[in-house]
């Protein structure tokens, strides 16, 4: 009688010889560390860059008879009841374009400061917009004070109704009880 194979369990109940079901996770974690490491040193190198283009600034002093010289600026103005007017004369919508266009051509800027009654239609303020582009104002700019008045200062402890801080208060002589 030929003697039978008794298979030999291991400890983990599988037997001897045969392949394991389990899987190796060495390599998996060794590829993963080495593609974290790989993230981790480009990732500060892909940065995004917004280029920016800005205007030079031009400083330029401005000698006090020049600024006499120069015209006031033309101030478009939107009335509730559908008027335009600029600089004060009233003006036809239809003909607003080409008086705009002969304002501009007697002036060096082409910049329009636009004002707006509270009442007026904003499609009728659009449509006026919209002229004065047909005009050739090239710089259309809200008006945010009335022309021909300075800019306010800037409020300061001054300005704001607080007496001005002393330095030193004045010394007075120490008494004693």
């Amino acid at each position: 009688m030929a003697a039978q194979k008794v298979p030999v369990l291991d400890i983990s109940g599988s037997q001897a010889g045969r392949a394991r079901s389990e899987i190796n996770v060495t390599p998996l974690v060794d590829v993963v560390l080495v593609l974290l490491i790989i993230f981790l040193v480009v990732t500060p190198l892909v940065g995004k860059t917004f280029w920016v283009h800005l205007p030079k600034q031009e400083k330029e002093e401005v000698e006090p008879d020049r600024l006499e010289d120069e015209p006031p600026p033309l101030v478009m103005k939107v009335g509730a009841d559908r008027t335009v007017q600029v600089n004060g004369v009233e003006i036809a919508l239809a003909e607003f374009p080409e008086r705009l266009k002969r304002m501009f051509a007697a002036r060096d800027d082409h910049i329009l400061f636009f004002d707006a009654d509270d009442g007026a239609a904003y499609g009728f303020a659009v449509e006026a917009l919209d002229l004065a582009r047909e005009g050739g104002a090239v710089t259309i700019a809200p008006l945010v004070q009335p022309a021909g008045q300075p800019a306010a200062a800037e409020p300061g402890p001054a300005s704001a109704g607080a007496p001005p801080a002393a330095a030193d208060p004045p010394a007075s002589p120490a008494t004693t009880p």
